[in-house]
């Protein structure tokens, strides 16, 4: 099929955001061309701080998150008094303009592409909700980085090992991962 040469073309790397629902949305994303730009323990602290601190700030209620060296997953919850999630390009621009300055500084990379485009999903169904926070919670092990994922510094699972009761964590542990279409094809570099 041809398409007009007026239509843009439908690039896979830039979807379309839609936010205009609130709720619990799942966010990835990812570094340009995969780079590692964040693949020593200060700076995966620095992008962890950034995330906790920008959540905190537009209002959203953060319940996982996972980071590496060239990509992150979350699961927010919109704000209380938010009418749909619009907020949420805002708060990612909040938080990957400042790291990449920062970084890009860091390497002497002035103006270089450091991020390069994030994705999200709107979890309408609890099943979605549990599957995804076990596949967040897990990253790290399914990435090889850590054995347990509670060992695994720059992720939210000992945390909620910790809040969440015993009973609720193993119903959790049971949803099945891996029939999600999750983008999660990177290869995070242990930090160094």
């Amino acid at each position: 099929m041809l398409r007009r040469s007026d239509q843009p073309p439908p690039w896979p790397h830039a979807p379309t955001h839609l936010l205009d629902a609130t709720g619990i949305y799942f966010v990835t994303a990812s570094t340009h061309l995969k780079q590692h730009h964040f693949r020593s323990p200060a700076r995966l602290d620095v992008l962890q701080r950034g995330l906790l601190t920008v959540t905190h700030d537009f209002g959203w209620r953060l319940e996982a998150w996972a980071i590496f060296s060239n990509h992150y997953h979350f699961i927010a919850k919109t704000p209380p008094d938010a009418k749909d999630a619009n907020s949420l390009p805002k708060m990612i621009r909040a938080l990957h303009g400042p790291l990449s300055v920062w970084v890009n500084k860091l390497d002497e990379a002035p103006e270089r592409q450091v991020w390069h485009n994030y994705r999200e999903t709107l979890l309408t169904r609890q099943t979605s909700y549990f599957a995804r926070l076990n596949y967040t919670h897990n990253n790290p092990v399914k990435h090889g980085l850590v054995s347990a994922a509670r060992d695994y510094p720059w992720c939210s699972a000992a945390w909620f090992e910790k809040e969440t009761p015993p009973a609720m964590m193993r119903a959790i542990s049971r949803f099945k991962t891996d029939r999600l279409q999750v983008e999660d094809d990177f290869q995070p570099e242990s930090e160094q």
